[in-house]
Parts: structure tokens; sequence; C-alpha cells
């Protein structure tokens, strides 16, 4: 089992910054990818960004250049910066972790068993 807890959500005017993160703990040694996923309301969910462990990171096409996803594995952490933010990035995002990924499903829903409560990020135009 992995727990998965964000933080760091709030309300940001267009333009400002945000850095989410994720605690991860439990079986942690088995993840082979994390991600961000968001969803708005009334909206699908959909994918941020993700990290797939020794290969590299993917990004959604709508934040790629403004966000960076980032892994620390000694403290156990994901985080998500947030720059350039936009009244369309408001949405509730959460901590994904999965265990049987590849780098062609890496922004796939189905590839995370692992999922945390969400944190709400706010921007205001």
């Amino acid at each position: 089992q992995v727990q998965l807890v964000e933080s760091g959500g709030g309300s940001v005017q267009s333009g400002g910054s945000l850095r989410l993160s994720c605690a991860v703990s439990g079986y942690t040694s088995g993840t082979t990818c994390m991600a961000w996923f968001r969803q708005a309301p009334g909206k699908e969910r959909e994918t941020v960004a993700a990290i797939l462990r020794n290969s590299g990171t993917n990004y959604a096409n709508s934040v790629r250049g403004r966000f960076t996803i980032s892994q620390d594995n000694a403290k156990n952490t994901l985080s998500l910066q947030m720059n350039t933010l936009k009244p369309e990035d408001t949405a509730m995002y959460y901590c994904a972790a999965g265990q049987a990924c590849s780098w062609w499903s890496l922004l796939r829903a189905a590839s995370y068993s692992y999922w945390g409560q969400g944190t709400q990020v706010t921007v205001s135009s």
C-alpha cells in the first residue's frame, strides 16, 4: 500500500505561482511512476504531469513550459511547481502513484493505483 497526502493548494491571481507537494509513505520502493492529475467542476479528470523512474517526465500540452514536476526520493516527496497560472488551471489537483508503468502509458489514469485526497487550486483573473 502507498499513502499520498497533497498540500500547497490555495488561491492566487492570474500570472502567479504555487507549489504543490505530495508526501508519499508506505511501499514506496514499489512505485515506478508518479503523476499529478486535476479535475475542474463539470469536467473530466485530466493528466497534468508525470514522472517515470529513471526515465523522465511528460506533461500535458496545456501546462508544458509553465509547470515542472519533480521527485525527491530522499524525502519521499513529489512536487509540482506551477508558474504563470491561468484561470483555466483552477481545479482540484491529485497526486497519484503507479507500480506498473511504461512510457507510453505514463499519462493514462489507468496506470495509477494509488491516489491522494486532492488539494484545491483557484486562479482568479
